[in-house]
């Protein structure tokens, strides 16, 4: 099972996914997105 997952898939744009969850994502700038996965991962790690 794959934890914590980023995409783009077509016709959904971007989002991510948290275990079975999907939550929306705003691409705005590399750094950004970088920083928002960065986030996550320190959420899940606790």
């Amino acid at each position: 099972m794959c934890a914590l997952r980023y995409d783009n898939e077509a016709g959904k744009g971007d989002h991510k996914h948290i275990g079975d969850a999907e939550y929306p994502v705003i691409f705005s700038t590399l750094e950004d997105l970088l920083s928002q996965f960065q986030t996550d991962v320190k959420v899940l790690r606790g």
